[in-house]
């Protein structure tokens, strides 16, 4: 009989996750995922940039949806689950999901998430990816996909502290393999200029806000 698959999350690396989340509102796991699947999801975002099928990120939802190059210049991607390594990676967010339900009772519902490339020069500005009672986005995550990322180039993600935004609390080189989770509602956060082009995959574990039998549009 052959062996069973290698699981994508190490049980250790999940609560170590789980841990961290709980002490300081995110955590920061290297090699988080198998270094496969970091390619595979790399040269699938650049196939796409380089057949022009990114679109410009803009900021808001729904009618107050609108580009501002001046806050936030990455090109987005939604994740379908039309490729293998689209499937494994939302697979791996499932189990995450679960985990969390069963270790914080946090209702989570669902996961989405899209390829985020971010051009030389880019930034997005200091934000919040949710406001507190006002959505269903609970916790983000980042996985970046750049190899072997000159410690130079800029491009990091910046975390402040939830009581003073003026505060860091933590930088992240964007480096492949790097998962980063934080709580949408506290963490303050921006992407710094990058110097060179910035490849991820950018998420959203959210709460079902689902009034009758309408539910909250997830983008």
């Amino acid at each position: 009989m052959p062996a069973a698959p290698a699981p994508l999350l190490d049980p250790t690396a999940l609560n170590l996750l789980i841990d961290e989340l709980v002490e300081h509102g995110y955590s920061v796991r290297p090699d988080f995922l198998p270094a496969h699947l970091i390619r595979h999801l790399n040269d699938e975002l650049r196939a796409l940039e380089s057949h022009q099928r990114l679109t410009a990120a803009g900021i808001g939802r729904g009618r107050e949806h609108d580009l501002r190059p001046d806050i936030r210049g990455d090109a987005i991607r939604w994740l379908d689950r039309d490729s293998r390594a689209q499937r494994a990676y939302l697979e791996a967010m499932n189990v995450l999901k679960d985990e969390l339900n069963r270790a914080l009772y946090l209702g989570l519902f669902e996961y989405e998430a899209h390829f985020a490339h971010y051009p030389v020069g880019s930034f997005y500005r200091k934000h919040l990816d949710s406001f507190r009672g006002r959505g269903n986005r609970l916790i983000s995550s980042v996985l970046y996909l750049n190899a072997d990322w000159p410690a130079d180039a800029g491009g990091e993600i910046v975390l402040y502290d939830p009581e003073d935004d003026s505060r860091e609390i933590r930088r992240v080189t964007p480096e492949a393999g790097t998962f980063v989770c934080f709580l949408s509602e506290r963490i303050p956060h921006e992407v710094l200029p990058t110097k060179q082009a910035r490849a991820s995959v950018t998420g959203w574990f959210r709460r079902n806000a689902s009034q009758g039998n309408l539910v909250d549009p997830s983008r």
